[in-house]
């Protein structure tokens, strides 16, 4: 009997592990996507029909992805968390907040697994109101930051933070700061001036401070751009640097804080528009700058994507990161989506960069809150939360196509583009093939998508957007 018994054990463990590997050849052998339409209707749903690979070439249009060929590693997809929206999530119910952080930064279920975050550093044009961490009265400066504190901060941001820090410790966060303290500015104003020469020690100890304070609350910010928008002085708040002040401060004053203090946050440059590549480029040369430099980020609010592939052909060493595209309140969800899928998920990152950020997560339904006189004023959220009712729009479903499927430490592969079927791919960490593909054509498209010597044939209507995963 006790062979017997030990007998079937056996015949059991290898029926079960026979089980297994079919339906792996099985998943290997077929294509699962998810689909969003122009019109609403499918957004981010996973289609019940999965598409099968053969070996039969239909002579259609074919994007080819080639596993071999690899191009940059990915760090992450996601938003800005505007000071207003922390303030909007904070203010749920703790379990509806709970929910919601859960929906938005994991991915199992419904969830859409934002593994990236951007924060001011003090206000942005989406807070409130304007303050920065170390405000003094008029006439007063504080050289040696006496007064500095995270206090605006610890009343919704830092706990919105560590309760995302609890649902993914991996999360990466970028800081950006809108101004200085008013103090250190040649006007003495939150909107637009020049930081003061006199200063540049004093604001690169001011980041090292920061840095140390956020981790100190059990927030780990792994990179910092100097300034955001450099080149727009007039929003509120905000402040003008040219590039060779840019690059003094970060070879004299902030590059050597951050190394005396033991820092290893990332420096990053710019920070503004595409328009306008040789304003990091210029930094880059700098030898003495050079050593500091971990890469340099975009907007897309002017100039075209490929300004960051001439960034890294002159500076192949070097990281890129896009960092804001707003979603409009008054524009059309299909184009929208169709747009920022193209121009941003697929655009940014066949050109180099290693994370796509859009601006901002969420907003209430009358797109607040702002600042006063320079404040976006119809910026539409990822989210829009309407007292407790919390609503989904395009640019949650444009991250959403990336980041539930392509985790930090992806690798970006190369594809064809045939046509208007712009697209992008990616091998995960754990061996798994993630296509994103927009059909920009004005009629629906049938194509094959190509692996090796496999081909899967697949259809997409006029402005959808899907994710293929095999």
């Amino acid at each position: 009997m006790k062979r017997t018994s030990q007998l079937l054990c056996c015949l059991a463990l290898v029926a079960g592990i026979s089980t297994t590997v079919k339906s792996q050849q099985k998943k290997s052998n077929e294509i699962s996507y998810w689909l969003t339409s122009p019109e609403k209707s499918i957004a981010l749903q996973q289609q019940t029909n999965t598409l099968p690979f053969t070996a039969t070439d239909k002579g259609i249009a074919t994007i080819v992805v080639e596993e071999a060929k690899k191009f940059q590693q990915i760090d992450g997809f996601g938003f800005t968390l505007t000071g207003g929206s922390a303030t909007l999530i904070n203010q749920l119910p703790a379990a509806q907040q709970k929910a919601l952080l859960q929906e938005l930064f994991l991915t199992k279920g419904n969830g859409i697994g934002i593994s990236y975050l951007r924060l001011s550093i003090g206000a942005s044009d989406l807070s409130a109101s304007v303050f920065t961490y170390d405000d003094m009265p008029d006439g007063e400066t504080d050289p040696e930051l006496q007064h500095f504190n995270l206090n605006e901060e610890k009343k919704d941001l830092i706990p919105v933070l560590q309760k995302i820090v609890a649902l993914n410790p991996a999360i990466k966060i970028l800081g950006s700061p809108w101004t200085p303290p008013a103090w250190m500015k040649t006007n003495n104003s939150f909107i637009g001036g020049s930081l003061k020469p006199e200063y540049y020690a004093a604001y690169a100890r001011y980041f090292v401070k920061y840095v140390k304070e956020m981790k100190a609350a059990g927030i780990t910010i792994d990179a910092i751009t100097i300034q955001n928008e450099p080149l727009h002085p007039k929003n509120n708040p905000s402040m003008l640097m040219l590039a060779p002040e840019q690059a003094v401060f970060i070879k004299d004053h902030l590059g050597p804080a951050f190394k005396k203090a033991g820092i290893k946050t990332k420096i990053i440059l710019y920070d503004h528009n595409c328009d306008k590549p040789e304003y990091p480029i210029s930094i880059l040369k700098d030898p003495a700058a050079y050593p500091f430099i971990d890469g340099s980020a975009f907007h897309l609010y002017g100039g075209t994507i490929d300004a960051l592939s001439t960034v890294h052909e002159q500076f192949p060493a070097r990281n890129l990161y896009f960092t804001e595209q707003w979603s409009d309140g008054k524009g059309s969800y299909a184009n929208e989506v169709k747009s920022n899928t193209s121009k941003l998920i697929i655009g940014a990152t066949r050109n180099w960069s290693r994370n796509v950020l859009q601006w901002n997560l969420a907003a209430d339904a009358q797109w607040n809150p702002h600042t006063d006189k320079g404040g976006c004023s119809q910026c539409l959220g990822g989210i829009t939360i309407d007292g407790n009712a919390v609503s989904r729009n395009s640019s949650y479903y444009v991250i959403g196509h990336a980041s539930k499927f392509v985790p930090a430490g992806a690798v970006r592969i190369a594809s064809n583009i045939p046509g208007k079927l712009d697209n992008v791919a990616f091998k995960t960490p754990s061996g798994k093939k993630v296509l994103i593909v927009v059909n920009n054509e004005t009629s629906p498209q049938t194509f094959q998508i190509k692996v090796n010597n496999k081909l899967a044939t697949a259809s997409l209507n006029s402005g959808e957007v899907a994710t293929y995963v095999w």
